[in-house]
């Protein structure tokens, strides 16, 4: 069987980042608009995962995010395991918008909903409808977050009769002010603390998908702990805002966060400075990423390159703050780890274990 890689799956970043960097570039030039309202941009914020407004006594900070094809996972589960899911999937499109959120400072304080659906009839199946309203308000609720409103458009002939798109905006506010985490204060010697993940959260999930038809038994296959593979797909993302706020109680503010998301452990070189982050600890692998590392083919520069394989959020700290962010990330029930250190040198992630270096220029976010 030839090996799976992510661009066989449909996603290639080298055709998709040129245009994000462009729509930056772009959205950089409208920034003045805001002097109308007596307001300005927090430069520093453009690239990274939200933007940043001052706001005269506080930062507001704001993000639009969507779920990905996590839908087509849950709607060919439905059959197999006869529940909607959307319950799970509502988790993982708030997640995918909170947790971006969050790595610039900001307490998140409310959220819209945007699905879309390839026609009206979508909506006459109640217990999906009534799962994805419940799975998004209990989201909400442990996050503390108000839900605002939404939209919700029948789009036939441009969404797939049948299917839904899930997207969420969030806006948060940085109050006191020195909360903001925009990476000034990142240093050398700085600590890297990785949060666990549940799974595959919603990242790389159209690789799992295509691997799946691979599958003699697809999404019913039995993983080695004994679970459905389609089920450990379904796993909701982790909500990683209680964490960032425990921290904040505890006195504890980052010196950069970054939400390991699309483009895997290369997200831990975010930061646009040139330093060196070396891992020397790994967290442990979640038995689904283990299981499509083994059966796409993929070495580990491309898991690791596109895949969460364990680590859903970084944290960098004072090393004196590490064992306490751990420890603080723990009480919350999310494992972590204090798995590397920032260095001097050239942008680049080194993990030290597997050998792998992903060098700077192997990742374009920003403008």
């Amino acid at each position: 069987m030839n090996p799976l890689d992510y661009r066989q799956a449909g996603v290639d970043y080298s055709s998709i980042d040129p245009l994000k960097v462009r729509a930056q570039q772009a959205a950089a030039a409208t920034a003045g608009h805001l002097a109308r309202h007596g307001l300005a941009e927090v430069a520093a914020s453009r690239g990274e995962s939200a933007y940043v407004v001052d706001c005269g006594e506080f930062y507001l900070a704001s993000i639009t995010e969507c779920l990905g094809t996590k839908v087509l996972v849950a709607d060919a589960m439905r059959t197999v395991i006869g529940r909607s899911s959307y319950d799970r999937i509502a988790q993982d499109t708030l997640a995918m918008a909170i947790n971006d959120l969050i790595t610039v400072g900001a307490t998140p304080i409310s959220v819209h909903a945007y699905w879309a659906t390839g026609g009206s009839d979508w909506f006459n199946d109640a217990e999906r409808a009534r799962d994805l309203v419940e799975g998004w308000r209990a989201a909400c609720d442990r996050c503390a977050v108000a839900w605002g409103g939404g939209e919700t458009p029948a789009l036939a002939g441009v969404v797939e009769a049948g299917r839904i798109d899930l997207a969420a905006s969030c806006v948060g506010v940085v109050r006191p002010k020195s909360r903001l985490t925009l990476g000034e204060k990142l240093a050398v010697g700085d600590a890297i603390v990785l949060l666990a993940s549940s799974g595959i959260h919603a990242n790389g999930v159209s690789l799992a998908r295509k691997l799946a038809e691979r599958l003699p038994d697809g999404y019913r296959t039995q993983l080695a702990d004994g679970t459905m593979y389609g089920e450990a797909l379904l796993a909701p993302t982790t909500l990683y805002s209680p964490v960032t706020e425990a921290l904040a109680a505890a006195g504890v503010t980052p010196h950069y966060c970054a939400n390991i998301t699309g483009h895997g452990w290369r997200k831990l070189m975010r930061h646009p400075g040139a330093f060196t982050y070396r891992i020397r600890t790994l967290p442990r692998v979640p038995v689904v990423l283990d299981f499509i590392r083994a059966q796409a083919g993929i070495d580990d520069r491309e898991a690791y390159g596109n895949l969460n394989m364990g680590a859903g959020f970084a944290l960098y700290v004072a090393a004196a703050d590490a064992a306490r962010c751990v420890s603080v990330a723990e009480d919350c029930g999310v494992p972590a780890w204090h798995a590397g250190t920032v260095e001097q040198g050239e942008r680049r992630v080194i993990i030290e274990p597997l050998g792998l270096i992903f060098a700077g220029d192997e990742l374009h976010v920003r403008a």
